[in-house]
């Protein structure tokens, strides 16, 4: 008989996976299921590209229709699954129909981390997730009309650029001391603090939301210092939570994600995870992590199609990111939490371009390499080599990249 192999959520993780599966000789069904209308897209041009219509939602999917038809991929759209039997090993859909699964696979991403403050229904606030977002957020897109940002983070400060761009007045309020704090140095946050303020952003930190003011549309963006900024649009950007519901409630392990093994398999064997909703070992940086990014789902979703087919395979990678805000494009190589020691290579006080390497006992962890792709590149090959580097030519503009190898 054949098998059926479903998978729980049409992301990017999906879109990678589905056709892997064949590559690696998977014969029987595969299923997709997905609440939104679309098959998979790229969800980082949301922020940017999307947002700014300079690109349509075809230009966006990750791979077009004929893929997944070459690839006898079926797509069950707007729907979601509800629970997960896996005694039976079945899935109930919200159409209250039932699909037998022989593995089963939920990259089911992440949802946007909400705000219970008062006002926050009003017409014109807006969080930023999904295509619909997008859509209904382009309708109070006015130039001269203000625009706050709930949150300086990426999703936020890329926002803010776009919105920048179309001609609002754009403030952001990010209740942390600087922008970027959770993710990134301070050199960092300096930085792109002076190119959104050059550009006409105005950025407020140390500043609270407390809630939000108007007649039936938003007015007014009321802080925790008693301040108020006028805003006839707002967007919440204060983070992302895994997607785990669906798995706790099947009874699977769930720790800050749902919790995998090398093979990205969860606590049980037949069903596989990837994604933003994972919480993973990564054996370059020796720890668990749960990572927001293209690149992990890319790499889990090849993880679990070979596991699936019986091949041997585990997750080894270095993470890797990027943000594109008005003509910077920062690419992030690895994870810098524990360093001890920042050499820049490049003036950030000055100009567009520079690069951020991180290090710990010696030794490079990871770069924030905005505008500096040579930078990028080199950092992901030399971090799993994990061999001390010279600090002076590492911080110097004129010496070749490539001999620091």
């Amino acid at each position: 008989m054949s098998e059926n192999f479903v998978i729980v959520g049409a992301s990017h993780a999906a879109a990678m996976l589905a056709p892997s599966l064949r590559q690696h000789g998977w014969q029987g069904r595969i299923v997709v299921i997905g609440a939104e209308a679309s098959i998979p897209y790229h969800r980082p041009p949301l922020s940017k590209d999307y947002l700014a219509g300079s690109k349509s939602l075809e230009e966006i999917l990750i791979r077009p229709a004929k893929v997944y038809e070459k690839s006898e991929v079926e797509f069950i759209l707007e729907t979601t699954v509800e629970s997960i039997n896996r005694d039976n090993k079945t899935v109930r859909l919200s159409n209250n129909e039932t699909l037998p699964y022989d593995k089963l696979a939920l990259t089911v991403g992440s949802n946007v981390r909400k705000v219970n403050l008062p006002g926050v229904d009003l017409d014109g606030v807006f969080y930023l997730r999904d295509l619909k977002d997008v859509e209904r957020i382009s309708a109070y897109i006015s130039p001269g009309a203000s625009a706050v940002i709930v949150g300086g983070g990426y999703i936020g400060l890329e926002t803010a650029a776009v919105l920048n761009r179309k001609g609002m007045k754009v403030t952001v309020l990010e209740m942390m001391e600087r922008v970027l704090q959770r993710v990134t140095a301070p050199v960092l946050s300096e930085f792109y603090t002076r190119v959104h303020e050059e550009e006409g952003v105005s950025i407020r930190c140390g500043v609270g939301v407390t809630g939000f003011k108007g007649n039936g549309r938003v007015a007014k963006v009321l802080c925790s210092d008693g301040g108020e900024f006028a805003a006839d649009l707002v967007i919440i950007g204060v983070g992302i939570l895994p997607n785990t519901g669906l798995a706790e409630a099947a009874g699977l392990k769930v720790d800050n994600g749902i919790v995998v093994n090398a093979q990205a398999q969860t606590s049980d064997p037949d069903i596989f995870a990837a994604g933003d909703c994972t919480f993973h070992y990564n054996p370059v940086y020796e720890r668990w992590v749960r990572l927001e990014s293209v690149q992990n789902a890319t790499d889990q979703s090849r993880v679990v199609a070979g596991a699936a087919c019986g091949k041997e395979t585990s997750y080894n990678s270095v993470p890797w990111f990027w943000s594109e805000q008005f003509d910077l494009m920062l690419q992030i190589a690895g994870l810098s939490q524990g360093y001890d020691e920042i050499i820049t290579r490049g003036d950030p006080g000055e100009g567009r371009s520079f690069a951020a390497f991180y290090l710990s006992a010696g030794r490079v962890i990871a770069v924030d390499a905005v505008n500096k792709p040579q930078e990028f590149m080199f950092t992901k090959k030399l971090i799993p080599a994990n061999r001390e580097v010279n600090k002076t030519k590492l911080a110097d503009v004129d010496a070749p990249i490539k001999e620091l190898l």
